[in-house]
């Protein structure tokens, strides 16, 4: 029976993770709102399990709702911020607090009334206005401290063991679950008189699904072949009322965006506008190239020239890039000698045609030192044909260019269409 019981609960946090996975996964184009409201929702249960309902396991007595469903929603906000922001996990765990603390006061104020069940007899005791307002609200306030704690620990581990997810996740969710047992175990223990035993194997079972929920991840990495957005590593200070790196970043993003060397807009801009140029594509049901251009041969311009005239060519390519788009299209410096362009209403053949414009223009109008032919390669791809996430995007349409330069250079190279 005990094994059994351990048997059905993996089942279970396996159904967890994949029902939250996907929706983390396709939330941009569902939103990532829906991820959220699913998680939010799923908080009742889950203090409810973990007041009322035990399982017996090998290594003693735990609740489905403290070990497998708050673990998972812990290591769920933790992936949530490795795909987003601490600004997004923010939403997240505001909206539980301020939620539970409205459900507990209504909860209450219904207590003042005089109620009866359908059939007219009396209403079970307040049981819910008791211990059950005090756990989801207890519990609550552990994962906004939880929540802090796993992404700081998550980064730190980042400079000791390096950019590995899986390990670093396990070992954040560990140590943060066996902060969390301790703090709400005490809680429990004095409102429902949880034996000390409740809290070893309690304590075992988080661990475990810390290690389950990890190489669940693992596996959905491998399967999706998905590389994750890493974020920067954050200082100590309060991470939800300070600003975090990201939000600093957006914030003189909203003031310059734009590259101070050639005046394009910046990499930076280009993930803000790529990704809502993507949406505005995908809602019309119209296709967006993307050119990643790169100058030829820009080391030898430099070595010959100097920096300052490598300068000066990226400026006159810049120039030159603005004079073969159309009004809607967009131009970024990428970094180095590479630039974006953003060709929206267009093709994958139409792209190429751009493509191949903004190449003549370049050979035909810039000069290094005012009397060498710089040349340029360019990868194309298009969504949805190659990608629908501008890393897809930008990725094809690297490979692309990556081909054109080993076919020779100053030639422009579309991505295969399987």
């Amino acid at each position: 029976m005990e094994f059994y019981n351990l048997a059905i609960l993996a089942v279970e946090a396996a159904i967890y993770f994949l029902v939250l996975i996907v929706l983390l996964h396709f939330r941009a184009r569902i939103g990532v709102g829906v991820f959220i409201t699913v998680l939010g929702t799923m908080h009742f249960l889950e203090t409810y399990l973990a007041a009322k309902f035990y399982i017996s396991v090998p290594f003693g007595s735990i609740s489905p709702g403290s070990v497998m469903m708050f673990s998972g929603k812990l290591m769920m906000t933790l992936l949530l911020y490795t795909k987003e922001d601490a600004a997004t996990v923010r939403q997240l765990i505001y909206g539980l607090l301020i939620g539970n603390l409205a459900c507990l006061l209504l909860a209450y104020t219904l207590n003042l009334q005089f109620g009866t069940g359908v059939d007219g007899r009396p209403l079970p005791g307040d049981d819910f206005m008791g211990e059950m307002g005090v756990l989801m609200v207890w519990g609550t306030a552990l994962l906004y401290i939880d929540s802090i704690g796993i992404i700081l620990i998550y980064e730190r581990l980042g400079r000791v063991i390096g950019r590995g997810l899986v390990p670093r996740m396990f070992i954040a969710g560990a140590l943060t679950l066996t902060f969390d047992q301790l703090g709400f175990f005490g809680v429990l223990h004095f409102y429902t008189g949880a034996p000390p035993s409740v809290f070893w194997s309690g304590l075992i079972g988080k661990i475990g699904m810390a290690a389950f929920y990890s190489v669940l991840t693992g596996i959905y990495l491998i399967v999706a072949r998905q590389q994750w957005k890493m974020p920067v590593r954050i200082g100590i200070r309060d991470l939800y009322n300070d600003l975090t790196y990201r939000e600093k970043y957006d914030e003189l993003l909203s003031r310059t965006g734009l590259d101070t060397l050639t005046g394009l807009q910046d990499r930076a801009r280009l993930e803000q506008d790529g990704i809502e140029m993507l949406k505005t594509a995908t809602r019309n049901n119209e296709a967006l190239s993307l050119l990643v251009i790169d100058a030829d041969h820009f080391k030898d311009v430099n070595d010959r020239f100097g920096h300052l005239e490598g300068d000066n060519v990226l400026k006159m390519i810049a120039e030159s890039l603005r004079g073969s788009v159309r009004a809607g299209d967009r131009i970024y410096r990428f970094g180095g000698e590479e630039f974006i362009m953003l060709v929206a209403r267009a093709s994958h053949a139409e792209a190429l045609e751009t493509a191949e414009r903004v190449r003549r223009n370049v050979v035909d109008n810039v000069r290094a030192g005012g009397v060498l032919p710089v040349s340029i390669s360019i990868g194309v791809a298009t969504a949805p044909l190659h990608g629908q996430s501008l890393v897809e995007l930008i990725s094809a349409a690297d490979r692309s260019l990556y081909q054109a330069k080993a076919d020779g250079r100053n030639r422009v190279q579309g991505a295969p269409i399987s």
